[in-house]
């Protein structure tokens, strides 16, 4: 139905900087919120940041006034710009997006990507 394809992980040092990306495709009528959530080893999965459709963002305290989240909603993609890393940011990197499959659905389903791995090393 719907597939959420994730780039741009990777290995960095602390202080640097990654640009993750996610595309949706398939059988998408609108997408409404899009975001990202991580999870590092033993813990929870959390929520990085999300945005909705008409650009309004949330950022987890942790991540202000280093991560950026922006959308294209012409091309159903988010990103997520991530600047002074630190080695607390390691993690998977998952990207959801809450999509309507007809015109006539009455609710979004939420579709998740296969993560991105992120590791931040001191």
């Amino acid at each position: 139905q719907v597939q959420l394809v994730e780039s741009g992980g990777g290995l960095v040092q602390a202080g640097g900087s990654l640009r993750l990306s996610c595309a949706a495709s398939g059988s998408i009528f609108s997408i409404n919120g899009m975001g990202w959530y991580r999870q590092a080893p033993g813990k929870q999965r959390e929520l990085v940041a999300a945005i909705t459709s008409g650009g309004s963002t949330n950022l987890a305290d942790s991540v202000k006034g280093r991560f950026t989240i922006f959308r294209d909603n012409a091309k159903n993609t988010v990103s997520l710009r991530m600047n002074s890393l630190k080695p607390e940011d390691t993690a998977v990197y998952y990207c959801n997006a809450d999509v309507k499959l007809r015109s006539y659905s009455t609710t979004y389903l939420r579709f998740w990507g296969q993560g991105t791995q992120v590791t931040v090393s001191s």
